[in-house]
């Protein structure tokens, strides 16, 4: 059974409410009242959710067994700066970032990006995209298990996200035809956070390659063949979990 997000603050001396959100979901689940169902805040609190009672857009439910739960998550955090894609694709590699550990996305609208989203008179439509790209990772963490939201950027663009906000001091760019492979850096590095910066269809220009440079990226590989953007992003961050984190693979075994 998957876990059913309700947002903090939670009453264990009485009865929650339900969101209509959850209560939805309860119903399409077919969860009865009496049942026992897994709750998490989004924020590493997770709890036992026995239903109350269901009725119309809302309802009951007793939270017990209160805690902190972060164990699925990784003492490095993983930045997924992710070029804006055309048509669904954007919507897969969010859903993918989450199931593969990403803890933040940062969606950059870059020169050769279908997806313009940067201008003031698109401001509402990049509203209405993150508040979707919100709801995946939401549905995203109730379906892998996850207790702890990835955080979602503002959409920027490229020039803005080199300058604007901090970054950890590991920042990799990453191109087919690098000369460095993400492997190599990844061993020559302890466990840090990272930014994984991917280009959308068609990577990034030659001139973006100059400035990320420039602001202290290193530009590596994930190997012999070109890869689609989404596919890039998925393999890149797996790849850090695999050599940063053998424990979890060890368990896995």
């Amino acid at each position: 059974m998957p876990q059913f997000y309700l947002p903090w603050p939670w009453e264990s001396q009485k009865p929650n409410i339900l969101t209509p959100e959850l209560a939805h979901h309860l119903r399409v689940r077919r969860i009865q009242i009496g049942e026992f169902f897994p709750i998490f805040d989004g924020k590493g609190q997770v709890a036992t959710g026995k239903l109350l009672s269901l009725s119309g857009k809302t309802g009951q439910v007793q939270l017990t067994d209160i805690r902190l739960d972060t164990h699925r998550e990784t003492p490095y955090a993983i930045t997924l700066a992710q070029g804006l894609t055309g048509g669904d694709k954007m919507d897969w590699i969010v859903e993918k970032a989450i199931e593969t550990g990403a803890q933040n996305i940062a969606p950059i609208q870059c020169e050769r990006s279908i997806l313009k989203l940067t201008r003031s008179s698109d401001s509402e439509r990049a509203q209405k995209r993150l508040g979707h790209w919100k709801g995946i990772i939401q549905a995203a963490c109730e379906q892998c298990d996850r207790t702890v939201f990835a955080s979602l950027e503002p959409i920027q663009t490229f020039e803005g996200y080199l300058t604007e906000s901090p970054k950890p001091a590991l920042k990799l760019l990453l191109g087919p035809d690098a000369t460095k492979s993400l492997y190599s850096v990844l061993i020559e590095n302890d466990p840090q956070d990272i930014v994984l910066m991917i280009g959308p269809e068609g990577g990034h220009s030659p001139e973006e390659e100059v400035q990320a440079e420039a602001a202290g990226y290193q530009l590596v590989s994930l190997g012999e063949r070109v890869l689609r953007t989404e596919t890039a992003s998925v393999v890149a961050i797996t790849a850090v979990h695999s050599v940063w984190n053998p424990e979890m693979q060890n368990r896995l075994k």
